[in-house]
This record gives C-alpha cells, sequence and structure tokens, in this order.
C-alpha cells in the first residue's frame, strides 16, 4: 500500500517514525531495538535516513595524512527489506541527491525493486559535509531532479536512455515542505511555488521540518490550500530531549521555539529536566493536531524513541 492510502485507511491519526542506519560496526538489532519500543503503537510506515560518505584526513603510521572517504552508516536499501519482512510495516528509505550520483540512485532502484520496497521519501539532502570528490557531474542538484529520475524510472526509462520493462509496482513516493521556510528559499512563496511544481509531477504527500508551534504549521497548510496543493501534508515532530537544543535546533533547522516552550527549557536545570519538558510539550502540541485532523503524525526519534514512547501512550 502506498503511504496515502495507509493514512486513509482508518479514521484516527496515523503513527509513523523515522530511524536512522546503525554505525558501521553495529548490526541490525540495534535498529530492531528501538522499532521494538514503539511498535505496540501500530505505525503506519518506518522511514530509513539515508547518510552520503565523508572524507577525513587520519593520520598514518609514518606521520604522514592521508584523506579517506569513510561510510559511517550502512545504506537504507538493505535495512529497509529487513525491517519489512520481520515486521510487515512498510518502510520507506530515503533517498537524497547530495553525495550520490545518479547511477548510485538507478542501482539503488533496482535494488529496491527487486526487494518489494515500493515507497520513498525523496530528498535534497545536506550538502554542508560534502567534499569537492563527491559533487559529481552526474548527480541530481535538487529534489525535482531526483524526482524526475524516479518518474522515469517507473515509465522504464534508464538514466542513459534505454529502455526496460516498466514495474507492474511502480515507486510511490512523498517530498518534504517546509512550514518556517527552507534555508535555501528566499520566500516562503518560492517555497510554496516548487511544492506545488512537486505535487503536479507525482509527489503524493508531503512531510514537514520539524516544528514546535502548531500555529506555523496550520497556517502553512491554510496557505497551500489556497495556492491548489491537496496532497497530505504530515506534521513532523521532534520531542526536545537536551538542553542545549534550545540554542541548537533553530540553527540547524530553522525551526523557532515558542516563548512558552523556551522559558520552561531555560528554567531546566538539566537534560533530565528538559526531557521531561520535550514529552509534555509533544504531547499537548500533538492532542492539538489531532484535534485539527492531521492525517498523520510523523516523529522524528532520534536519540528520542523513549520520549515519542510516552508521548504515543497519550494520544494514541
Amino acid at each position: 500500500m502506498t503511504v496515502t492510502e495507509l493514512i486513509n485507511k482508518n479514521n484516527k491519526t496515523a503513527f509513523s517514525f523515522e530511524i536512522l542506519p546503525p554505525l558501521k560496526g553495529n548490526n541490525i538489532e540495534k535498529v530492531y531495538s528501538i522499532i521494538d519500543k514503539l511498535i505496540e503503537f501500530d505505525p503506519q510506515y518506518i522511514n530509513i535516513t539515508t547518510h552520503h560518505s565523508e572524507y577525513l584526513d587520519q593520520e598514518m603510521s609514518d606521520g604522514t595524512v592521508k584523506r579517506i572517504n569513510i561510510r559511517k552508516r550502512p545504506g537504507s536499501v538493505a535495512i529497509a527489506a529487513s525491517i519489512q519482512h520481520k515486521y510487515n510495516v512498510t518502510a520507506i528509505p530515503h533517498m537524497i541527491c547530495k553525495g550520490f550520483s545518479q547511477e548510485e540512485t538507478e542501482y539503488a532502484l533496482i535494488d529496491l525493486n527487486f526487494l518489494h520496497v515500493h515507497n520513498l521519501l525523496l530528498l535534497q539532502g545536506d550538502s554542508k559535509r560534502l567534499a569537492p570528490e563527491q559533487v559529481y557531474p552526474n548527480r541530481n542538484e535538487y529534489a525535482m531532479d531526483l524526482q524526475n529520475q524516479v518518474n522515469n524510472f517507473n515509465e522504464g526509462i534508464a538514466i542513459d536512455g534505454t529502455r526496460f520493462e516498466k514495474n507492474s509496482t511502480p515507486f510511490s513516493y512523498g517530498m518534504a515542505c517546509y512550514p518556517e521556510i527552507h534555508e535555501d528559499a528566499p520566500d516562503l512563496e518560492s517555497d510554496i511555488y516548487y511544492m506545488k511544481k512537486k505535487e503536479e509531477n507525482g509527489a503524493e504527500y508531503f512531510v514537514t521540518q520539524m516544528f514546535f508551534d502548531n500555529q506555523k504549521y496550520f497556517s502553512f497548510v491554510d496557505r497551500c490550500r489556497q495556492e491548489g496543493i491537496t496532497k497530505p501534508i504530515i506534521p513532523g515532530v521532534k520531542p526536545i530531549v537536551l538542553k542545549n537544543q534550545l540554542e541548537v535546533l533553530p540553527k540547524i533547522f530553522r525551526s523557532s521555539i515558542p516563548e512558552e516552550l523556551a522559558s520552561e527549557l531555560r528554567n531546566c536545570k538539566n537534560d533530565d529536566d528538559a526531557k521531561v519538558v520535550g514529552v509534555e510539550w509533544g504531547i499537548k502540541q500533538c492532542k492539538e493536531l489531532i484535534s485539527h485532523g492531521v492525517p498523520s503524525i510523523h516523529f522524528y526519534s532520534l536519540m528520542a524513541t523513549e520520549s515519542v514512547r510516552r508521548i504515543a501512550k497519550e494520544i494514541y
């Protein structure tokens, strides 16, 4: 089933969450331990992030420094297949532009197709840690370029223009959106313009960047509907678990912190206090979203699995 089919099959707000592949050297049990804590809340799908490799300077035994390419986390293809097989839950690997060539993307699509993983989340990805060697000439620069490659694959067209037999189960995908403006966008109008283009080009739903002020989300959805965007806009929620996230999250994700929440975090003595505040705020935030009839709530669970579990127990 596609994500839109999954979130529309019941009247209640659907539950989903995102996980990271384990660091190299760890096994799949790390992933399973996270899912096991949240599976009781009937997740309709589970997202798996994708990460490009990084170039690091490593000192050699002779004192020289050698630049090496390291991928700290495995790809999401095998992990997505493992999750679907073990839990019978739809797994959604992220596909990103940055740090991957079009050939690498095509090979990933071929593998996913063989493994019967046909739901994707298409993203531009973060380029801040890319080395010049990873800026491939045959890359997808923007998420819409990646979208076009997936659309062509669905039609049986490879990147070299050759044709192959179309898959009877084409890839379905969602894309990202930003209630508080993407960092590369000049204004919200530009963001919404390209969001509408993505919908016209085949995006079946959108997932928002994390936000902490529901009014930002409600206002954004209203603007999108006024511009003719009709696809589901799924709110992304991130429970705060560290005191310093008051400063860190706005800098990294441009997510504003409401003064009520900021004041509570400033009064926290340590991270344990901040985690309690994060859970309480998450419960309040999610209950309001559900009361407004959102189709699903998607949790960013990095370092916050236990907080997500506590919130889910109160709202599902």
